[in-house]
């Protein structure tokens, strides 16, 4: 790859126009088959309580926040919105608004001047993921505006406020994660997960560009490649991404150990890796790119910067890298503007405070100014972005106060379903298991075991203390089995079975297991004679068999033994089979696969075969007992996980397969950690379930390995090696 020495070449006007159409997603059609049909829910590791909305402040012409700043709020506090972009004013889409008019039926009055803010930004509302435009104005009154179509997209509030989604929704299974979105000409950038790879454990993200005005799309990145958080030049001419290039995701929970590469924005083409051990690229000029990375040395992140060269071919070699910003806090996802060489924006995480910050850094003085520590100390802000002429910083955050109630908190969540009889929900508590009838659901909130209609009402705990993992009784109206004690344990740790009668106005309860050896994850045989459940009991996580109404004092036997982990198991609605999860191929190490065994010990056979250090966990059959729901890293990573509040594991999506494993249908996209599904009977309304929230809002940590210790130095804190976490 060679850079164009003339800086005449990369001012001119750019306009992409593509007419190739990205690949069609492999996905499974199933009409009519009975097993595809009823309710999944999952749980996402603190996404409830997200509630990010985009904000910005302006800055002065001291290159710092302007005094008494005031924080304007963009977006209009719908689902979760993040990962803003301040479009250029020579790449606006407002122009394209009358062509947008003619396509929804739609008559606006047009502006008597330009939109006073623009945002391009991913917002997951309706179900999904996708891209917005969003515009304020500054009115004297009230817009004008007939709608010739009921619902139209085109929406413009009581306060001057006009949102476009950029994106044509996906038909029913094509459904994908949208992500860092950017703008040049009529092009729209942006990171997209709806094409597979056919590769398990490998990332599903690639960048595309779509022209917003013909709605062609173009595949910049390579296939059997993924590359993550797109940066576009000044010039427009070329886009910097994290990639792992042609390694394949290693399992890495925290730093992603990617590489930034360049290439072409009109078609991916001169593509040349330019930083080894990089993320999150910006660039100020053509030549420029600023990224970061978690030292080696001594493990801050820190903000770097990345000269090419004018003259020659780019590469590695030729490139020339300098430590920005110092080490004794933590500076990262950096955000740069054309031409300003006096300042950048960064996050931060300092030892004085427990919270994500926006502050400016000065490259002449090599001094950080606070922006957003002043305004909303005890909030977590995310992603920095600036305008292109410096004059506004943007970035998300929860709204509302982290010692506040919020009053749009989703308790269960509708997700748009890739298969078309099968209703998706979020549930913001773990474990969940339906009735027999599915007009009920099991849930665990760690602590506590709880109930409540399958509509999200009467809610209620059922058993105190540390629970997790639920299931419902076929026979016995109202008993539920759950294991107390402590999650991601030993072996030796006191664990044990219990059931309990949620129907009895005194809530019975009996302890099946004895001695407390790691008991854990009950389920029932459809006759409601027997309980398959693991144990540690031997020294080793293995399968057992015991008597559902007097345990182990009933009757017990074991199921599966050997110097490995068995675990997660579910026994299906027919008897049949017992699914659960397993790393007897690699005892100890980080791959998880799925198995199935007959309750008699025999037929032992995987459902599919793993790629090698992937995992998948959590089983749990249909209720006709022909397919399965799991979690798994079969799409690795889809975002960069500093980019996202903590997710222990930020690789867990939803599966479902068939028994014999033909038919894998990836039902999630997102970079958070989705796990423990259960399927359900019924197919629920798909319609949110907003509930009064239980504690304060804005309740979630920030990446507990940024956490800085003042008592321990980085360096220690980054030697430390990440542990996958099994329960």
């Amino acid at each position: 790859m060679r850079f164009t020495i003339s800086l005449a070449f990369f001012l001119l006007p750019v306009v992409f126009l593509f007419s190739s159409s990205a690949s069609p997603a492999n996905h499974r059609h199933d009409d009519g088959d009975p097993s595809l049909s009823g309710s999944i829910i999952f749980h996402t590791v603190g996404r409830s309580n997200f509630n990010f909305d985009i904000y910005t402040l302006p800055l002065s012409n001291q290159h710092s926040p302007s005094a008494n700043p005031k924080e304007l709020k963009i977006t209009d506090g719908i689902s979760v919105n993040f990962n803003g972009y301040f479009p250029n004013p020579s790449s606006s889409p407002f122009s394209l608004l009358s062509q947008h008019q003619k396509q929804t039926h739609t008559l606006l009055k047009k502006p008597s001047s330009p939109p006073s803010t623009e945002l391009v930004y991913v917002t997951e509302r309706n179900g999904t993921s996708t891209i917005y435009y969003n515009a304020l104005f500054n009115y004297d009154h009230e817009p004008s505006l007939t709608q010739l179509k009921t619902r139209s997209a085109l929406q413009v509030s009581t306060t001057t406020r006009i949102q476009i989604p950029l994106l044509v929704a996906h038909p029913v299974g094509r459904l994908s994660m949208k992500d860092k979105p950017s703008l040049v000409g009529e092009s729209l950038i942006y990171v997209s997960t709806h094409q597979p790879t056919g590769v398990l454990g490998q990332s599903w993200a690639a960048v595309y560009s779509t022209n917003l005005r013909t709605r062609s799309t173009r595949r910049l990145t390579p296939i059997g490649m993924a590359d993550f958080s797109p940066s576009v030049s000044p010039s427009g001419y070329w886009t910097a991404v994290t990639s792992f290039g042609e390694r394949r995701w290693g399992g890495e929970v925290q730093e992603l150990y990617t590489d930034i590469y360049v290439f072409s924005t009109q078609d991916g083409s001169q593509r040349v890796k330019v930083v080894e051990h990089g993320g999150w690229p910006c660039w100020i000029d053509d030549h420029t790119i600023y990224f970061h990375r978690r030292s080696k040395e001594d493990g801050w992140w820190s903000v770097y910067r990345a000269i090419l060269p004018r003259v020659g071919w780019v590469h590695v070699e030729s490139v020339v890298v300098e430590r920005v910003t110092p080490p004794g806090l933590h500076a990262f996802t950096p955000a740069t503007s054309p031409g300003n060489k006096d300042f950048i924006a960064v996050a931060t995480r300092r030892a004085d405070s427990d919270y994500r910050h926006i502050e400016l850094f000065d490259l002449l003085t090599n001094e950080f100014k606070e922006v957003t520590r002043p305004i909303a100390p005890e909030i977590h802000h995310y992603n920095p972005f600036l305008s292109a002429d410096s004059t506004r910083i943007g970035y998300h955050k929860c709204r509302g106060e982290s010692k506040k109630r919020n009053s749009d908190y989703l308790f269960l969540e509708n997700r748009r379903s890739p298969i078309q009889d099968i209703s998706l929900f979020r549930l913001d508590a773990a474990f969940p298991s339906f009735s027999p009838t599915g007009d009920r659901i099991a849930y665990t909130k760690l602590p506590g075991l709880n109930v409540m209609d399958a509509d999200g009402s009467n809610k209620r705990e059922v058993f105190k203390g540390m629970a997790f993992s639920t299931a419902w009784d076929p026979v016995r109206k109202g008993v539920v089995y759950t294991s107390g004690g402590p999650i991601f344990a030993s072996e030796s740790t006191e664990v044990d079975i219990y059931s309990v009668n949620v129907d009895d106005e005194n809530l019975s309860y009996k302890k099946l297991t004895e001695g407390g050896k790691n008991n854990a994850f009950p389920s029932i045989s459809p006759d409601g004679k027997w309980i398959v459940f693991r144990s540690g009991r031997s020294g080793h996580k293995n399968l057992y068999i015991m008597d559902a109404v007097e345990g182990e004092r009933g009757g017990i036997r074991r199921l599966t033994e050997g110097p490995w982990t068995d675990t997660m198991c579910n026994w299906s609605p027919i008897g049949d089979w017992i699914a659960f999860s397993s790393d007897r191929e690699d005892p100890g190490g980080r791959s998880f696969e799925l198995y199935l065994i007959h309750p008699s010990g025999t037929g032992l056979r995987k459902v599919f075969q793993n790629a090698e250090g992937t995992r998948a966990n959590h089983p749990w059959f249909s209720p006709d007992g022909k397919s399965i729901v799991f979690t798994a890293d079969f799409a690795a990573v889809s975002a960069e996980p500093i980019s996202y509040p903590h997710q222990y594991q930020p690789y867990g999506d939803i599966y479902v397969a068939n028994l014999d494993g033909t038919g894998i249908q990836r039902m999630t996209h997102s970079g958070y950690e989705d796990g423990t599904p259960t399927w359900g009977p019924r197919i629920m309304r798909p319609v949110d379930m907003p509930q009064p929230i239980e504690g304060p809002g804005c309740n979630f940590d920030d990446c507990h390995w940024l956490n800085v210790n003042s008592q321990r130095s980085a360096k220690a804190t980054y030697m430390v090696p990440t542990k996958i976490r099994c329960v």
